[in-house]
Formats: structure tokens, sequence, C-alpha cells
């Protein structure tokens, strides 16, 4: 892991980093180059230009590990309410959310309560599916065990894994079983090089190798798979394999955040390809933000440009 996606990491997490430096106002400014706004209608009115282009979305109300319950009956309010208004709009807009943000820490049973209301709510409305955001590595077990007994009552549920967990591997043929919805993403948190991958050129290997296992199973139905990175030669290399294998491009999906690589997202959607743009808001977005500086260094001279312009 490179020194500065180290210190990023290392940020992200610090407390008092946490609550000085999102009062700052050239990171405000700059942080909107990776959402919208803080408020809801921020992001509706960026997925409306989207659903112009015909590019879906995915929302995620930033925010995680809640200190009070009040909290997360709040949160679940929030995206009860943000589901009546994706209806209303008749937006093709998903759900993806973490489960700390609905009480994780403080009660599983009540978490998979407002849980199972958000992903029945979005069923009923919207007929698609709610993401449930992977976190750091002490989470995997349970979040993993959570899906599996929510995937067991309604089927409109998707998870996300990270390939620089070795673990992984396992995690995917299982799910695979019991014919889950993934996104296959990297992975944004600082792990030990006991349990993951520290060489990029190895996280993007077991990438490209779990990806190839995941549309076998797409490709037979099984599951449905999207594939969360920038990483155009990733995208590259599962654009390759899927003209080689016969898959259909209209089953090959990718998601991107919203600000990253605009004209690739086009591109994407333009030759027919299923292109999500995941849009966030909130105001708790300081070491989601942090993370994803991280996940590409050569960010931060954005935000050095911002802090002089």
């Amino acid at each position: 892991m490179s020194f500065s996606r180290t210190v990023l990491l290392w940020m992200s997490e610090n407390k008092r980093m946490r609550e000085k430096v999102p009062s700052w106002k050239f990171v405000k400014k700059a942080v909107k180059k990776f959402m919208p706004g803080e408020k809801p209608d921020d992001a509706l009115t960026a997925a409306t230009r989207f659903d112009l282009l015909g590019i879906p979305t995915v929302f995620t109300h930033l925010g995680e590990n809640i200190t009070n319950i009040k909290e997360g009956c709040e949160v679940c309010e929030n995206y009860l309410v943000l589901v009546e208004n994706i209806a209303e709009k008749k937006l093709n807009i998903e759900i993806s959310l973490k489960l700390t943000q609905l009480g994780f820490d403080l009660s599983e049973e009540e978490t998979y309560d407002r849980f199972k209301q958000i992903a029945y709510k979005a069923k009923e409305k919207l007929g698609n599916v709610v993401w449930i955001d992977m976190e750091g590595s002490a989470y995997t077990q349970k979040t993993i065990e959570f899906y599996k007994k929510i995937k067991s009552e309604i089927d409109n549920v998707g998870l996300c894994l990270q390939a620089y967990l070795f673990r992984t591997e396992k995690d995917v043929k299982e799910l695979i079983e019991i014919g889950a919805n993934i996104r296959l993403v990297k992975g944004a948190y600082k792990e030990s090089p006991e349990i993951a991958f520290a060489k990029k050129k190895d996280v993007d290997e077991n990438y490209i190798k779990l990806a190839k296992v995941l549309l076998d199973a797409a490709g037979e139905d099984k599951i449905r798979v999207a594939f969360g990175t920038h990483d155009e030669n990733i995208i590259y290399s599962l654009i390759k394999w899927s003209k080689q294998n016969n898959f259909r491009k209209d089953k090959l999906e990718f998601q991107m955040l919203y600000g990253i690589k605009k004209e690739k997202q086009k591109d994407l959607a333009g030759r027919g390809y299923i292109m999500r743009v995941l849009i966030s808001y909130g105001k708790f977005w300081y070491p989601w933000y942090m993370r994803r500086l991280a996940e590409r260094p050569a960010n931060v001279w954005f935000v050095l440009k911002n802090m002089f312009s």
C-alpha cells in the first residue's frame, strides 16, 4: 500500500479530523467533484440529468457507525421517504446503504427490521434492488450472514464484495449458490496484509479472476453482477472477455461514482452496456470522501487546486 493511500485512510478514521475538516471551505468546494449536494433533492436533480442520457443511478445517504437508536430510525425514515420520491418521479434509481448507518453496532435485530422495511418498500414502489455496502473487515462475516438471512425472505437485495480480501473467492462461490446480487469492488479500507492483498497489481488480478467467475454465473442467469470500478484496464478486460464468450452486452453492468470518468460513463452507456452512476448525498461525507481520495491519491491535486483558486 502506498504511503499517500495509507495517510489518507488514516485521515478518514481520525476522530478529530472528522470533526474539523468538513467545516473548511476549500474542502467543501472540492467535495462537490464527487457529490452534487448534501440534500436528497440535489441527488434527484442529478439523477434526472443522467436519466435523460439513458444512464440509471444508485443513491446512498452518507453515514456510518451511528451512536444511538434514534439516529437509525431517522435514517430508515429518510430512505422510506426517498423511495416514495423516486417512485413519484419515475426514475430508475436503486438504493445502497451501510448497515452501521441503520444501527448494526447497536442492535442487529433492529437493523434487520429497518433494512427489511426499506427493501419491501423498494420492491413495492420501484421493483428494484437495495444494496448493502460492505464496510471494514470487522464487519465482513456479520454482513454476509445478514445478507443470507434477508435474501431468504426477500429477493430484491444485493451485496457488495471486496476483491482485496483473501476470503472473497470463497464468499463468491457461496453467494452464487443462493442466487445473490453482487457488486464487486476493489476495497477502500485499510486492512492488514494478513487478510488482504497489499499491492494494487495483486488486487487487480484477483478482481479480474473473481469477475470471470461471477460473469460465468451471470451468463447462466444464476446471479446479477455489477462491477464497481473506474479502472479502465479492468473495464477493457471484462468487455474483451464478454465478447470472446458471447456474453450479452446488455447484461454487463458497470457502476461508477458521480463525477469520476464522466466521458467513460457516457461511452459505456452509448455502446449498450449497463452503466449506473452512484450518487451520494448527506452531511456526513468526510470519511467517505477521504476513502475516495485514497482510491486515487492523484485526486488530492484537485483539492489543492481548489484551495488556491
